[in-house]
């Protein structure tokens, strides 16, 4: 658990890529740094990524370094599963006041075997495939997850203790409870990462409501080979599509929605998945609907 009271040089919200770049860069500096993370594993939304614009590399091999050399390094204390509540500026410090989130699970114990997992007869939709696969309600969250310990979704669990009594570690705790603390640090640093727009936003586009329309995340989990169905696959019918459509500009740049500026990453991805499609279903026909072709990046 973590102490009830820390001072370090640096605080760093986030851990996804920049986040976890970030305290990187501060702690090879010699800086004490703060990583905190409100999901139960360390990541953000680059490790559900397939591959990454223009050089197409894997993404898992450019993100679980950084995630091994976050955990490792001497200078970063890494806060997982925990959330920030205030800041209250001084003079020098900030004093930031945040909630360990309980696991269920002791991580002093836990040594990740999964035993508890597979044990455990109750199966949610999984967030990390946008819901589109599934797994049980005790779980490491993915498999190159940091720290690899396991978290129990208490609002789902049923209580039958089947996970307690297959752990060898005995690091099942139903007693776990929130726990307040505080950090004092003389620089923040956010990197508290994105969300998309709803995918029911839009009416017009049946976002939601028809399951074959779907968000450029659930895309990158197709494409993913860590992804819920191991190939690209129409969630409708599991059927492979023989076209595919991009509607750009569907959130952004639209003042019905009070969005009037340009996302700026839209149009790039939109392209870089095509060309992933197209090698993964080559007989596909894809097209991309756009009212200009913003390719930031590309000088």
């Amino acid at each position: 658990m973590p102490l009830e009271k820390l001072h370090v040089d640096a605080l760093v919200v986030g851990g996804g890529i920049a986040g976890m770049q970030a305290a990187l860069d501060l702690a090879d500096q010699g800086y004490q740094v703060a990583l905190v993370e409100r999901e139960p594993s360390i990541g953000g939304k680059m490790i559900t990524l397939s591959k990454v614009f223009p050089t197409l590399d894997c993404c898992s091999c450019i993100t679980t370094p950084k995630m091994s050399s976050v955990t490792n390094h001497p200078n970063i204390q890494l806060l997982t599963y925990c959330e920030l509540r205030t800041i209250d500026e001084q003079t020098e410090d900030n004093r930031v006041s945040l909630v360990q989130k309980p696991r269920y699970v002791d991580t002093s114990k836990c040594t990740g075997c999964r035993e508890s997992e597979y044990a455990c007869p109750i199966t949610v939709p999984s967030p990390i495939n946008r819901g589109l696969g599934a797994y049980r309600a005790i779980r490491v969250p993915f498999s190159t997850a940091v720290p690899q310990v396991a978290v129990l979704d208490m609002d789902n669990c049923i209580l039958c203790g089947k996970c307690e009594k297959v752990c060898a570690a005995q690091a099942v705790d139903f007693t776990q409870q929130p726990e307040t603390f505080e950090i004092q640090s003389t620089a923040l640093v956010v990197a508290s990462g994105f969300e998309l727009t709803p995918l029911n936003a839009k009416k017009e586009y049946g976002g939601g409501v028809l399951r074959n329309v779907i968000d450029p995340l659930m895309m990158e989990r197709f494409l993913a080979p860590t992804g819920p169905y191991g190939r690209v696959l129409r969630p409708g019918d599991g059927k492979e599509p023989t076209s595919i459509a991009y509607v750009q500009c569907a959130g952004s740049r639209d003042l019905t929605l009070g969005i009037e500026y340009c996302s700026r990453v839209c149009c790039m991805y939109a392209i870089k998945q095509a060309m992933l499609l197209s090698g993964a279903l080559p007989m596909a026909d894809i097209t991309i609907y756009y009212m200009d072709i913003r390719a930031n990046g590309k000088g």
